[in-house]
Order: C-alpha cells, then structure tokens, then sequence
C-alpha cells in the first residue's frame, strides 16, 4: 500500500512484542477450580490488586460468598454450576463496586470462556478488568483500495481511553455472542455499517492482550481482529455516541500517531498489526 521507512516498520515491530505483559508480582492470583485442566490448586483465571484485595478479605470475612474463598496467598472461587458461578461473582463485583473500586458500571454481561471455548460464568463486564479476568472483543480495520485507513475518535464520555483514535469500530463481545455477530453489531453502532457491507467482513487473527489498567486492574483480553474493505465513497456514520468523529488517513500517517501515543493500545497494536501485513 504505501512505503514505510524501515524505522518506522522496526519500532511498530517492537511494540507488537510486547502486547501481554505479567501481572504484578504482589497481584493475588485468582484461583478457579472448575476448570477442565485445571490444577490441584485451581487454574489461574485472574489477579487483583492488593489495593482491592485488602478490602475483599475484610468484605469476606465479615459476610462470606457461596463458592468464594480468599486468604493471604490467593482468592480461590469452588468449582459449581455456571449459574451459581454467576451468582457468586455478581455478589463480589456488587461489594467492590460499593467500595469503590469498579468505575463505569455498564448493566452489560460478559461470559468468561475458558481455552477450550466452555462459558463458565457471565459477570458485568466493568468488573473483568478489576479483578483481571480475560475478556474477548472484536477490531475491525476499515480500508479503502487506495491505501487508506477509516478511524474512528473515541467519545469524551467514555470511561476509558475518552478522546483517543480507534479502529473503524471495535468492541467487547456481551455473554453468549459470537464474535462474528459482534463485529457486525459493532459496524453498525459506531460506523453505521450496513449489513450488506458488513458481511464481507474478512477474520485475519487474534491477539491476547494483557497489561496494568488505568483503573489499576489487569486488562487481559483476546481480540478477535477482522479488515472490512470499503468503497470509496463509503463514510462512517456513529450511531451509538461512542464515535465523537472519525478520519481517513493514509497507512503511514497512521504509523505515525501510533508511536506518537494517539491511539487506544489495543487499537494501536491491531492498527500496527494491519499496517506491517500490508506495507511495502
């Protein structure tokens, strides 16, 4: 599409290096026990804070949750049915949003999707940051035949990353949706994408991203990454007050506000992603 310097090329290829970070070491690990692989302590699935983890052992102590342990080491969560799961989690994450430490409550579910794709339990999706639970969401590039890339403006209303650019759209996928169905969902809320259109949505990859948050959880997300070719006399329209603008810009443009920090990281690193797939 368009001739990157071998610099610029070089440092989108460091930065997509470093797309799933470790937790923090003082970070207490969430044990869960109903997993298929699990081990004889529990698999992983999760870690906190210790700022909040402080704050649930007192909550726990006080007024235990069925199927919900915690201790110095570790919050341990027992193995049962993906409706009880459901019930216990949504008691925790109710505790830790009256303490404080869940912003921007949606009124929106989240499945937890173990490797093997089992949902084991839905949860607010605000909270799976908070307590570092993989969640999964769909990119979709927007391009044109002459090169040129569709993105989109985050709203200032945002909770997260307000103001910042993002893909053409790009979303978490809601409990019991598949990521197909949400990318078509999400084209048409933010970019006003129609289904004719949306259809000839192309999968290209996934990437797991895994960092601190800036509400000092742990993001830990597999996206689900589509390119949808437009025509040129395509332009988006938002429909849901998530897209405050959006802007056409070439492929090296683009490469240029990636490392100059104006994306969302997320959006960066599949943005990053698409250009080095089609740079010449």
């Amino acid at each position: 599409m368009h001739n990157l310097n071998t610099s610029t090329i070089a440092a989108l290829e460091e930065m997509l290096q470093n797309i799933a970070r470790t937790p923090p070491a003082d970070f207490l690990p969430i044990h869960f026990q109903g997993g298929m692989h699990a081990q004889a302590n529990g698999e992983v699935i999760g870690h906190i804070n210790p700022e909040f983890s402080h704050f649930l052992q007192k909550s726990l102590k006080k007024e235990p949750i069925a199927n919900v342990r915690i201790d110095s080491h570790h919050l341990t969560i027992a193995a049962a049915p993906p409706s009880d799961l459901s019930r216990s989690w949504t008691e925790l994450a109710k505790r830790m949003r009256a303490g404080g430490f869940i912003p921007g409550w949606r009124n929106e579910n989240f499945s937890w999707i173990d490797q093997n794709g089992h949902a084991y339990f839905h949860l607010e999706r605000a909270a799976f940051r908070t307590f570092g639970l993989r969640s999964t969401a769909t990119h979709i590039n927007g391009f044109t035949a002459t090169g040129t890339l569709w993105l989109g403006r985050r709203s200032q209303n945002k909770a997260t990353d307000p103001g910042l650019l993002d893909n053409l759209a790009a979303g978490g996928i809601s409990a019991d949706e598949t990521p197909w169905v949400c990318a078509r969902r999400e084209l048409w809320e933010e970019a006003g994408v129609p289904q004719q259109i949306s259809e000839h949505i192309q999968p290209v990859g996934r990437m797991h991203m895994r960092r601190i948050s800036s509400e000092r959880g742990f993001h830990d997300e597999q996206l689900y990454i589509y390119d949808l070719k437009l025509t040129e006399n395509f332009v988006p329209t938002n429909h849901d007050g998530e897209v405050s603008s959006f802007i056409e810009i070439s492929i090296s443009e683009a490469a240029a506000r990636i490392l100059a920090d104006e994306f969302t990281k997320d959006a960066g690193f599949v943005t990053a992603d698409f250009i080095l797939r089609n740079a010449k």
